[in-house]
């Protein structure tokens, strides 16, 4: 290719590049009580009755939460007795709450531990989370696999607006090198599309918020959102055009990158599709959120709420969310605590330490516990709550955060799944893979064919 044609050739896929603003958005700060926003279209539809669906006919959805730099081990465990079992300091502001989960014990993500690829166990600790495979070690070539919530959201995606629904309370990234000579795509995603595609989770609120119900005010968001949709159209068939031309003219190699460009545009074709197909959204009669709150308590309980909408107005049946990154140093001022977080997680026994690590993990909790009262609140469709109808997977992909541990990791699931699931209790494991709980909670959504998860063994019994 000649110098010139190559210069030509640049410009043009730059100018592809500066018509791509296709990016999703949605967000917002403190919203009220959610109970008084009925959805128009619930109940599940006839043809898929038995796919992500209750026994009562509502919904049937799927969540998973996860706080960075694991926890406290004799904090975190509740203490048995023959009577039963107590809380301990960080799960006891889940009392009030203990009927509506389950403290389960001895799950493991063996792919998480060194092996031979020495440090990057916070890398690990996220990017096996929700795969259960082991990571290929390099900060360029990823490779991990696809995670349980893009498992499921394949399967059941079709019958909401968005068939997943990705959060965060951190940064996002997705290049670089973070962790020992893991990429940064690891430590900061936990959901995986493909091994080499990961979810990347929005940190906005109010951008949450307007992709879910359109931009503008109450009244308008309808209209505004269907003509930000034209809009995308018109700009879509653009850089369809564009490429289509360029693509003649490009190397083997080249035409490869294009095509990894044109599947992220596809992609957002087949949501501009879906929006059609489904039509406007329910209109909450709610302000748009102004952005990412100061306090870091109002931001985590504002995302809660954004899941909390989403399941409430069945935009999604399927959700993730990441608190903080494994790894993440933030300090907590709000509750005295000014080291950072990772800091402090390599305590080495020092007491004080130790007690200040617990207090960042009991406070985890408390924003757990306000979000699990919120889903308890809020009736669903079917006269039961929302939680009733969910699963909700609450854990760390570290155990204890002193040692890097990946065995025993400290996993809470939340809901009755609409009567699949049996919380109120502690039950203990012995040495399971958690990829087992994942096999277990899609063959509950009706996920066929799914024979192995990651590491898994078999299914995990008595849930």
């Amino acid at each position: 290719m000649s110098n010139t044609s190559d210069t030509r050739l640049r410009q043009e896929l730059a100018s592809i590049s500066r018509r791509n603003f296709l990016r999703g958005v949605g967000a917002s700060l403190a919203l009220p009580a959610f109970a008084s926003i009925t959805p128009s279209r619930l109940l599940a539809s006839s043809e898929a009755l038995n796919l992500a669906t209750t026994a009562t006919g509502a919904p049937l959805r799927t969540a998973f939460v996860t706080f960075p730099n694991g926890a406290i081990p004799d904090r975190w465990w509740p203490n048995s007795s023959e009577g039963g079992y107590a809380f301990g300091p960080t799960l006891s502001p889940l009392e009030g709450m203990r009927e509506h989960f389950q403290v389960l014990g001895g799950l493991d993500h063996l792919n998480a531990t060194p092996g031979d690829d020495g440090g990057g166990d916070h890398a690990r600790g996220a990017g096996v989370f929700l795969t259960g495979v082991r990571l290929k070690k390099s900060a360029t070539d990823i490779r991990a696999g696809v995670s349980i919530d893009q498992a499921i959201a394949r399967e059941v995606g079709h019958l909401t607006r968005f068939p997943s629904l990705e959060l965060t309370c951190d940064a996002t990234r997705r290049t670089g090198n973070c962790d020992s000579g893991y990429s940064c795509a690891y430590q900061f995603n936990i959901s995986w599309k493909s091994p080499t595609v990961p979810m990347t989770p929005e940190n906005n609120p109010r951008l949450v918020f307007e992709r879910l119900f359109g931009p503008g005010a109450h009244g308008d968001r309808a209209t505004n959102a269907q003509s930000r949709m034209q809009n995308r159209r018109s700009v879509l068939d653009f850089v369809m055009d564009d490429a289509r031309r360029v693509q003649r003219r490009l190397d083997p190699e080249d035409r490869q990158k294009l095509d990894q460009y044109l599947t992220g545009v596809r992609d957002v074709e087949s949501r501009i599709q879906r929006a059609e197909q489904f039509g406007p959204n329910v209109d909450p009669d709610l302000a748009t959120p102004e952005g990412i709150p100061e306090s870091r308590a109002a931001y985590v309980q504002i995302m809660y709420d954004m899941m909390l909408l989403a399941f409430k107005t069945d935009s999604t049946r399927v959700a993730t969310f990441i608190l903080g990154h494994d790894g993440d140093n933030r300090s907590f001022s709000e509750i005295g605590v000014n080291e950072g977080h990772h800091d402090l997680s390599h305590h080495q026994n020092n007491a004080d330490r130790v007690e200040k690590v617990a207090l960042i993990d009991r406070w985890y909790t408390e924003q757990f516990n306000k979000f699990l009262v919120r889903m308890d609140e809020t009736i669903d469709v079917d006269g039961n709550s929302l939680l009733h109808n969910s699963r909700i997977v609450y854990g760390s992909g570290n155990a204890d955060g002193n040692r890097h541990t990946h065995e025993n990791l400290p996993v809470l699931l939340a809901g009755a799944g609409g009567g699949q699931l049996n919380p109120g209790r502690y039950v203990q494991h012995d040495a399971k893979p958690m990829s087992n709980l994942f096999l277990t909670l899609a063959d509950q959504v009706g996920v066929p064919g799914l024979d192995r998860f990651g590491d898994s063994t078999g299914r995990l019994g008595d849930v």
